[in-house]
């Protein structure tokens, strides 16, 4: 179990490494493009060699990647629906090449065609997106906060998208990026050791703890089932200190990494000491 956050790549990604360090993370997130669209930057051969070489020099064990978030692969319209499909396909592409580990992604929302035909066409995008695929960067899929028609707010529906996938190309590389605030803004509890035990009993049983290759560690501004996606930093939510050292002791989550994407720059370096204590006492 390693510990990070998401992190700032201004400037070109060489320096999301320099940046992760900064606060003490032993992996790290990024976005390779601007989240809410706009064109990418061109991973060059030199983008390549100072990325590594900066992941190499500042210690970072593995990096990860956020997709943007206007993906809609339920869209009903063309246009987004397959543009979602394109943008995927390049990131996962875009993210081989600077050797990432996970590349993460939302879904989108059901509400231009109704739950049934969503997921179907959900199910068919990410075939496409991954029909063909020799990259080496591991294609995961968030977990939603259940606001809306909003796809993946349950772990059940998250299952039924994985087996439809395997169904098509079984051995393709498709896991889960579970997000501690979404889950809990779903209806899925994380505040004690108990909750916990339970939460990932149904994970297990609706996706495979095999599936659970990251998780995004949030604490939750709102209460439990709120169905509104806001994060805390780590302790000062609704989940709290207890459930937060519940997560990073529990046995079955060892060998997950863990990124923060809490509020608070100044709270970050805090709060990565803080898991780093829990997971080494």
């Amino acid at each position: 179990m390693k510990f990070g956050a998401h992190i700032s790549a201004a400037g070109g990604a060489a320096n999301a490494p320099t940046n992760a360090a900064s606060i003490n993370c032993e992996v790290f997130q990024f976005f390779t493009r601007p989240p809410q669209g706009g064109p990418a930057a061109t991973i060059t051969p030199k983008t390549v060699k100072d990325f590594k070489e900066a992941c190499k020099n500042y210690q970072q064990a593995e990096a990860y990647v956020h997709a943007p978030y206007f993906i809609n692969f339920a869209s009903g319209n063309s246009r987004v629906r397959y543009g979602s499909i394109s943008v995927i396909r390049e990131e996962l592409e875009r993210c081989s090449l600077l050797g990432v580990k996970y590349l993460m992604t939302h879904l989108g929302s059901a509400k231009d065609l109704g739950r049934t035909p969503a997921i179907k066409q959900t199910i068919e995008g990410l075939i496409k997106v991954l029909e063909d695929y020799e990259g080496t960067t591991e294609l995961l899929i968030e977990n939603s906060a259940g606001s809306g028609e909003i796809i993946g707010d349950e772990f059940e529906e998250i299952g039924t998208i994985i087996k439809g996938i395997l169904k098509k190309l079984p051995k393709a590389e498709i896991g889960v990026c579970l997000d501690t605030c979404h889950s809990f803004a779903s209806g899925y509890d994380w505040r004690n050791k108990a909750a916990i035990e339970k939460t990932l009993k149904t994970f297990d049983q609706k996706i495979g703890l095999k599936f659970l290759n990251l998780m995004h560690l949030n604490d939750s501004l709102t209460e439990l089932n709120s169905k509104k996606d806001r994060h805390a930093d780590l302790g000062d939510g609704k989940i709290g200190k207890e459930g937060i050292t519940a997560i990073v002791r529990n046995s079955k989550l060892k060998k997950v990494n863990m990124i923060l994407e809490t509020p608070s720059d100044e709270k970050r370096k805090r709060d990565i000491k803080f898991l780093k204590h829990l997971r080494d006492s």
